[in-house]
């Protein structure tokens, strides 16, 4: 992790939680954050995203959603505009989630679209990348990393992309138990960096955060943010316990002094 760039620890519920639980977790998460912890923020399903950001203000932990719309209102049924997420207290949105590409057809050009409509309505943008076990094992993660950052992120300027963040989740480690080692998360996120310093140049890729997402658990994230490209995780069912997320975010907070 390098200092000069502030860690992010994010929680992703999914489709977890009824409301009573996720204000309790929400609260839990709130009353346990060390004075010195790094930013922190919670991905609610839409059902809870009221709920929790009232359970939420005036405490430093910041509310996102899962997924967003790209149009700002219309006849889309079912779906969720990014100036809705703002309108409802959101301060950050998951763009791209690996879950979304696999079973809702998230392409990188709806990708694109969603990241202009989160920045366009002052929501801090957390765009997910990252390979298939089949394009790790035929050597393709490189090639697959490029290709998603480069239809997200080509056609902005530096400077309109100053909150982005970006989330390197091995497909193969969501879930499965299976996470990728310190030494290939750093290669990832290095690549990710290099990409990004050839799209928009060296100071946007020096300040660009880059999490890691991939069966992060308390046991294995002093290791993995021990890297100097890892700036944060982004962090699935170890999140959905205030101890265990709490955990995590310690450790972040820790190595941040």
């Amino acid at each position: 992790m390098n200092s000069l760039r502030r860690p992010l620890i994010a929680g992703n519920w999914k489709m977890y939680l009824d409301l009573a639980s996720s204000v309790s977790l929400a609260k839990s998460v709130a009353a346990g954050l060390p004075a010195d912890a790094p930013e922190v923020m919670v991905a609610t399903p839409f059902t809870a995203l009221a709920v929790v950001g009232e359970a939420l203000k005036g405490t430093k932990v910041k509310l996102a959603a899962q997924d967003c719309y790209w149009e700002k209102e219309g006849a889309f049924t079912g779906q969720v505009s990014a100036f809705q997420l703002k309108d409802a207290g959101c301060q950050g949105v998951l763009i791209g989630h690996s879950e979304r590409r696999q079973f809702f057809g998230e392409t990188d050009e709806t990708v694109k679209k969603k990241l202009t409509a989160a920045l366009e309505n002052g929501l801090l943008p957390i765009v997910c990348v990252g390979e298939t076990l089949a394009e790790r094992e035929d050597g393709r993660t490189f090639k697959v990393l490029e290709t998603q950052l480069t239809g997200a992120l080509s056609g902005f300027g530096p400077s309109q992309l100053a909150t982005l963040v970006i989330a390197y989740e091995p497909v193969w480690a969501i879930g499965t138990g299976k996470t990728a080692t310190p030494a290939q998360a750093q290669e990832a996120h290095l690549f990710i960096r290099k990409t990004c310093q050839r799209l928009h140049g060296d100071g946007f890729a020096a300040g660009l955060r880059i999490l890691y997402g991939g069966s992060v658990k308390p046991d294995n994230v002093d290791s993995l943010m021990s890297e100097p490209d890892l700036d944060g995780a982004l962090v699935g069912g170890a999140s959905l316990k205030a101890d265990s997320f709490l955990r995590i975010v310690k450790f972040s907070a820790a190595v941040a002094k």
